[in-house]
């Protein structure tokens, strides 16, 4: 199976929380990366999200990074929350 990651720049407006991440995160760009693999098909290619992975300040270490596992669908709802507040 052939495989990729996928990497994008999300943007939040306003400070958030993403299940899995135990502190409040800045508002900001954060890169996400997603690794996928493709699905066996003889007629079409198809991908499988394996993991997502965003890209935040180090909690305690000013000027550094971690990369963090999350849920996409985690990670979608923070931004659909992050929109709501936008429109507010």
């Amino acid at each position: 199976m052939t495989t990729r990651s996928r990497r994008e720049t999300v943007t939040f407006k306003h400070s958030f929380r993403i299940q899995g991440i135990e502190r409040l995160l800045p508002a900001g760009a954060y890169e996400v990366i997603a690794d996928e693999e493709t699905l066996p098909s003889d007629t079409y290619t198809g991908w499988r999200r394996l993991s997502t992975l965003i890209i935040v300040p180090a909690a305690g270490a000013p000027g550094s990074v971690e990369m963090l596992s999350i849920r996409a669908a985690d990670l979608a709802e923070a931004q659909a929350v992050d929109a709501s507040v936008a429109n507010d």
